[in-house]
């Protein structure tokens, strides 16, 4: 199958193209060394030519990226599944879901649909904010990513956002690949997951028809991704603070780097996705709609789906105790030992953070807090309820 040239620039990389890449990252030290810490004792070169035997994308993720994926599964969780019994396997989607680790949601969805049986993984939305260091960016177009462009002036995004949902329209439907993106650009850091309008709204941008049948088109599967422990929690909270003491601050590249490595290396406990059905039919029901109406109940229907598939653990139904004031209204799903352990993780979480000017603990543990409480609050409350801070 020939891509179309304008997608060259997003695409992930073409069969033909493995080899010339695998040159590259072949001459790169960062590249060496990331090999040698994932490959200790296999040689360099040997690596660089299986690379470079590939046939496609594919064949690449199987050989490489899903058994790394499958290490980081057994050392860093305590289980690692999903449960896709309410979509047919043969089909293609959109899955989008809730936002939790940069990397690793879009890696262990793709190893989790080999487990349950799809005939292929999925492409993978990255923004082109993580993809400063050119052997990154190799890397992750390997592994069956398209770019989303960011930081560009109106124009420019206007553009790249029509480009990007084309895209995405013939990889459904021409390429006959799976998607993964996130329901909102970058991660809520406080776990209250909603989807953006925005990102339906730079769906329709591609594909044929009205609005509606161009998202049917690319038949959306709401995801709910459960991580028991979140590595990345200390981390958002610091950013909330030096965001709350400086509202112009911002996140460096070297802030990324340190959230994928954290995110990828850190314990996550269990983790559990869970496939709603696809809601290619309440899409086509919401074309009864007033226009201006549409994308919000669209919107509105993904976070239901999300909310009520999340797969609870202790560390939510205490910390959503605790946020309404120590209460004991879920006190049957943990123990007090339960939750004296989850009081000294915090404590543990926020005595990592050393960097930030008067630091603000109280804060910093609210901030803990409301990440593991949230998923909890939307689901029993189908996301009528929200906290203060």
């Amino acid at each position: 199958m020939i891509t179309p040239k304008e997608f060259d620039s997003i695409r992930p990389f073409e069969p033909e193209e493995i080899p010339a890449v695998a040159e590259r990252l072949a001459k790169n030290e960062q590249f060496r060394q990331v090999i040698a810490f994932l490959y200790p004792g296999v040689p360099f070169e040997t690596i660089i030519e299986q690379i470079k035997g590939c046939k496609d994308n594919l064949d690449f993720q199987k050989k490489f990226v899903y058994g790394i994926v499958q290490n980081l599964a057994d050392k860093l969780t305590t289980g690692c599944d999903m449960d896709s019994s309410a979509i047919d396997n043969s089909g293609r989607y959109t899955f989008i879901s809730n936002h939790r680790d940069i990397v690793l949601d879009s890696a262990f969805l793709s190893k989790l649909l080999v487990d349950n049986g799809f005939s292929t993984t999925c492409e993978i939305a990255i923004g082109d904010n993580l993809l400063s260091l050119p052997w990154v960016k190799d890397v992750v177009r390997l592994n069956k990513a398209f770019i989303v462009e960011r930081a560009l002036q109106m124009r420019q995004m206007l553009i790249a956002s029509k480009r990007l949902s084309e895209y995405m329209h013939f990889s459904i439907n021409e390429k006959k690949e799976n998607i993964w993106i996130a329901q909102r650009q970058g991660r809520a850091k406080d776990s209250n997951d909603r989807t953006q309008e925005a990102i339906l709204k730079m769906m329709v941008m591609g594909g044929e028809g009205s609005a509606i049948e161009r998202l049917t088109a690319l038949h959306l599967v709401p995801l709910a991704i459960s991580y028991e422990y979140d590595p990345c929690d200390y981390l958002k909270a610091r950013e909330m603070q030096l965001k709350r003491d400086n509202p112009d601050w911002k996140k460096s590249a070297e802030d990324d780097v340190i959230s994928m490595k954290t995110g990828i290396l850190g314990y996550k406990g269990n983790v559990h996705y869970q496939c709603a059905a696809c809601i290619d039919d309440y899409i086509k029901q919401a074309e009864s709609l007033p226009k201006g109406e549409q994308f919000a109940a669209i919107a509105h229907k993904i976070d239901l789906d999300i909310w009520a598939n999340y797969k609870l653990h202790k560390t939510n139904y205490i910390a959503l105790d605790i946020k309404n004031g120590n209460e004991n209204n879920l006190g049957k799903e943990y123990s007090a030992e339960d939750k004296a352990e989850f009081n000294a993780y915090i404590d543990s979480r926020i005595a990592k953070i050393t960097d930030v000017p008067n630091k603000d603990e109280a804060f910093m543990r609210s901030c803990i807090l409301t990440m593991y409480a949230y998923p909890a609050l939307n689901k029993l409350s189908k996301g009528e309820a929200t906290f203060d801070n």
